[in-house]
């Protein structure tokens, strides 16, 4: 019997363009990417072989969390544009046979959002408990303390802020400025779905990526969390404010409005490390969710009690291995359905962070993660510039004030608070963390032109003869090397590579979107080897990527390893162009082998 999660679907098969809009193409010259910059765009999306873009928080905000703090849901953040250019965006990307998912944030709003400041007037409004209000706790010596330890998700403070007009303290799991709306009350929920869900829907809207999607129903008495971290007064608690007792039913009420537009959904699905649960959201026979992200690759080399309390690449590659094995397991014999991802706005450049991004190396590793990706299971997502191997900002020539993410800048600060704003090396291992790891580089805007100004990022203005600003963050250093008009003709291209593979994943969908995957061997340090096999029998992939900067040699699986009782390689794809020849493989290397048995 075909295994449910198997059946063939569109979104399956899809590949997924994320953009950032601040980030990706200004078209005025005000510095700041916009809707109509991303249009113009659309044609060289297209030719990627992308079949869906996913564009990030367009909405009203006051940015204070880059518009994942939205003050009103049916409108758009001025800089980008208007609700009419959302409209122009949405029909120009359906001519071009692409479909378009928005950001959908519904755990939390801005402060200054009008359901906010109606919840903050006073205890006895109508809506406050669209929000999560509590009063305070106090010290045996009457000193005011929030209602529990939980650490807010940027730097190291609590959770809980202080509301010195309603004598409340309000949760807000990201930055003070995102309170928590309330999921418990049905009132609210309904105004979220219509205001946030279906304004957008019935402008064509074709699904949603769904932000923090298993944190909205918080746990019964919001108890302590465990002291993982000794020298701070607040501590992580994701474990227990995700997937909390309720999610699924609120799951299921948002699906039943989904399911009337055929809309798609990906959920981000952090704090989440038994599969069981994760299964519960993708299961195609519980109607929750179509796929979520997992963090556990992109997690690799995170600190253990706040992510950035790190070194740079603190881990090794079989760790690296079992974290792409989780996740691809999750489909093995279950109706549920996964994702593919090494970067989003969130995420440091993987260059980077899982191959080499010194000059020598870039292009090499790029191209085989690059390949890698595009040869496992499930539903790929590739960010803006991933396409053009954009590595992270160089230490030596982006300056930590450079940097602007508030996640970021409240980790400089929880660390000058803990050892002193004066301990250089303290200051100094926190900025090679953020060098390493920060969501700043993500967020660097999109290099189009070397030879052009600010990266040719607003080279639209410039040729129409308008006044061009100097861009919202400061431009990579590299952009005259790493951009889109160099590569645009050049076949040995980073650009010219995911061309190629994403049509290779296209052409071998059965063994590559849908196949099993099964890593060969774990245990290897330098060498990563799997097998993609088809979930009815038959025929089988090999990969192979060398993550080293050195030659290696590479003894093919044998038989037995593959459990066949004969074998034959056919080299079908290489980084280093062709298809590859075995043996041996250079300085990251990536090879794959169809395998006739």
């Amino acid at each position: 019997m075909t295994v449910i999660s198997r059946e063939k679907k569109w979104w399956k098969e899809a590949v997924i363009y994320q953009i950032y809009p601040a980030s990706f193409c200004d078209s005025n010259g005000d510095g700041i990417g916009d809707l109509p910059g991303i249009t113009s765009k659309l044609d060289y999306i297209a030719s990627l072989g992308v079949n869906v873009i996913w564009i990030c928080p367009m909405y009203d905000s006051p940015q204070v969390d880059m518009g994942y703090d939205i003050s009103n849901y049916e409108d758009v953040y001025r800089p980008y544009g208007t609700v009419q250019d959302m409209e122009v965006l949405i029909r120009e990307t359906h001519a071009r046979g692409m479909r378009i998912m928005l950001d959908l944030v519904i755990n939390h709003t801005s402060d200054q959002h009008a359901w906010f400041k109606e919840s903050r007037a006073g205890r006895d409004s109508p809506k406050r408990d669209w929000y999560i209000w509590r009063p305070a706790k106090y010290s045996p010596t009457g000193e005011r303390l929030p209602p529990n330890n939980w650490r807010c998700n940027f730097g190291g403070g609590s959770a809980w802020q202080w509301d010195e007009q309603t004598g409340e303290y309000y949760l807000h799991l990201f930055a003070t400025e995102q309170p928590d709306l309330n999921w418990e009350n049905p009132v609210a929920r309904e105004a979220i779905y219509k205001s946030a869900m279906e304004f957008w829907l019935d402008r064509g809207v074709d699904g949603f990526r769904v932000d923090t999607v298993n944190m909205y129903s918080k746990p019964d008495g919001l108890q302590d969390a465990p002291v993982v971290d000794p020298k701070a007064p607040f501590q992580p608690a994701g474990l227990l404010y995700c997937n909390g007792p309720r999610m699924h039913e609120f799951l299921s009420e948002m699906n039943a409005i989904l399911a009337r537009y055929g809309a798609i959904t990906v959920g981000e699905l952090p704090n989440t490390p038994d599969m069981e649960k994760v299964l519960k959201y993708v299961s195609a026979k519980e109607k929750q969710l179509d796929m979520v992200f997992q963090f556990d690759v992109v997690d690799t080399g995170f600190g253990k009690t706040h992510k950035y309390e790190t070194t740079p690449k603190n881990y090794t590659l079989p760790d690296f291995k079992a974290a792409v094995s989780r996740t691809q397991g999750l489909i093995h014999g279950s109706d549920g359905w996964t994702t593919v991802f090494l970067e989003n706005h969130d995420q440091a450049r993987s260059v980077s962070r899982f191959a080499d991004d010194r000059p020598e190396y870039r292009v090499r590793g790029a191209k085989m993660l690059a390949l890698m990706e595009s040869c496992l299971s499930g539903t790929q997502y590739v960010y803006q510039g991933q396409e053009i191997g954009c590595v992270n900002v160089p230490r030596d020539t982006y300056p930590l004030e450079n940097y602007l993410d508030i996640d970021s800048r409240l980790f400089v600060k929880m660390t000058e608070e803990l050892y002193g704003a004066d301990n250089k090396a303290e200051l100094d291992r926190a900025f090679s963390a953020l060098q390493h790891l920060a969501r700043d580089h993500a967020r660097v805007p999109m290099a189009w032109d070397g030879r052009a100004k600010f990266g040719g990022f607003s080279e639209a203005a410039e040729k129409a003869g308008l006044p061009v600003e100097e861009p919202w963050m400061k431009p990579h250093p590299l952009a005259g090397e790493i951009n889109v008009a160099s590569q645009l003709d050049d076949p040995e291209s980073v650009l010219a590579f995911w061309r190629r593979v994403l049509r290779f994943r296209r052409e071998h969908a059965d063994l590559l979107v849908y196949g099993d995957f099964r890593d060969l061997r774990p245990q290897d340090k330098d060498l990563f080897l799997f097998v993609k096999e088809h979930p009815r029998g038959g025929g089988k992939a090999v990969v192979v990527l060398n993550f080293t900067a050195d030659e290696k040699r590479v003894e093919l699986p044998s038989a037995e390893e593959l459990g066949v009782r004969d074998v034959n390689f056919v080299p079908v794809m290489s980084t280093r162009g062709g298809k590859g020849r075995g043996g041996i493989l250079s300085p990251f290397e990536g090879q794959v082998f169809l395998v006739g048995v």
